[in-house]
């Protein structure tokens, strides 16, 4: 066996000297258990010996809309323009549960301070101060009601968290009861601006009516003619009959001049008969375009004009009011119905168990978004040691 030479064997009889840790090592492991282990520990501490137990009631509502009867649909659709659609209320519904108004509402009927402050402040993160505002208490009912709203089906669930089941059912009943509260007031509102629209809109029409009928009767009683047409077709059968007569006085001219001689008196009576007559023609033709039909110097053209401009206005005016009473039994019909409601698909439920807090779940993001924050720490330092 060939053997070494004193160097190189030296070399190999050379043990590595033991690793020691250095002041950055320390320095990060000494981190790592301020920024993650300290609290998640801390977390874990309250959340097992420190933080109640709380329990949920889940309900759920959305608005619905009543449908009209065949009454409406007689009535022209007129409700569907009177009507209230429930999309757009829903969008106002989750914002009124989310709103201090009926943090305010609630508070009235039941002392969600005095139950939510029994435990402050052994509990402070779920509790809340027994002297708390107005607004503290909005801030925490956010944070103890949680609202989920689905916009494509209106649908809105509910989830409120309290000390007992009991309380919590009561919470969330009131929740409804506010809510089926709020939208009788828009029903309210609705009904009674439809009510006024349709009201003013036919007194409207009443008014446009008579004073419609009242300038038509100004001019029959001014012209002190009733209907300017019935006169003419009057005077247009005078004008016939004297065509009539004349052509019969013709007539007999013709056939006594046949068998009468020139001297005879009867040829003469008959030709001033005959010039009568045309005269009478000629005079009442002349009468449609006379300018003294009456007593403000109005001809036939002009009369018939104006007559005609006053009955289409009375007539445009009694289909005006008879629309406006229309819409007004419409909103009538659909004042005497409740048009939107608050279908509650889901009751408040009683729970059995607390489900919240959720430790083990609370417990986990915390290390997760601590370890995430470490690493991240990590990473920057020893880049800037890196480049420095």
């Amino acid at each position: 066996m060939a053997t070494l030479p004193p160097a190189e064997a030296r070399l190999l009889n050379r043990t590595a000297s033991p690793a020691r840790p250095h002041r950055r090592h320390r320095g990060l492991m000494l981190s790592l258990l301020v920024v993650v282990a300290l609290p998640v520990l801390v977390s874990t501490l309250y959340l097992w010996a420190f933080a109640r137990p709380q329990f949920a009631s889940n309900t759920g509502f959305v608005i619905r809309q009543e449908e009209t009867g065949s009454a409406s649909q007689v009535l022209g659709g007129l409700t569907q323009v009177l009507g209230m659609q429930g999309g757009g209320n829903s969008d106002l519904l989750f914002e009124f549960i989310q709103s201090q108004d009926i943090v305010q509402r609630v508070q009235r009927e039941i002392d969600l301070v005095g139950h939510y402050a029994r435990t402050w402040p052994r509990d402070p993160v779920f509790s809340i101060r027994p002297a708390a505002t107005i607004e503290d208490l909005s801030a925490f009912w956010k944070r103890m009601v949680r609202i989920t709203y689905d916009k494509s089906s209106g649908v809105i669930m509910v989830e409120v968290r309290a000390r007992d089941p009991d309380f919590a059912r009561t919470v969330a009943r009131q929740v409804v009861a506010q809510s089926e509260a709020m939208i009788n007031t828009l029903n309210a509102a609705a009904r009674r601006d439809s009510m006024a629209n349709a009201q003013a809109d036919l007194d409207a029409a009443l008014v446009q009516l008579r004073e419609a009928r009242e300038a038509l009767v100004a001019f029959q009683a001014r012209t002190q003619i009733l209907d300017p047409q019935a006169d003419i077709q009057g005077r247009m059968g005078v004008l016939g009959n004297l065509q009539q007569q004349l052509a019969q006085a013709l007539v007999d001219y013709d056939l006594l001049i046949q068998t009468a001689e020139g001297n005879d008196p009867r040829l003469r009576q008959l030709e001033r008969r005959i010039a009568v007559i045309e005269d009478r023609i000629t005079q009442e033709r002349r009468s449609f375009a006379a300018q003294d039909v009456t007593v403000d110097n109005t001809d036939y053209p002009t009369l018939l004009a104006q007559y005609e401009g006053l009955r289409v206005d009375v007539q445009f005016a009694e289909e005006n009011y008879r629309a406006a009473l229309t819409a007004l039994i419409a909103a009538r019909t659909n004042a005497e119905r409740q048009q939107l409601y608050l279908a509650t698909f889901i009751e408040p439920t009683l729970a059995e168990r607390a489900e919240y807090p959720r430790r083990a779940l609370l417990v986990g993001l915390t290390g997760f978004f601590a370890l995430m924050l470490w690493s991240v720490l990590a990473l920057v330092y020893y880049s800037l040691r890196d480049r420095g």
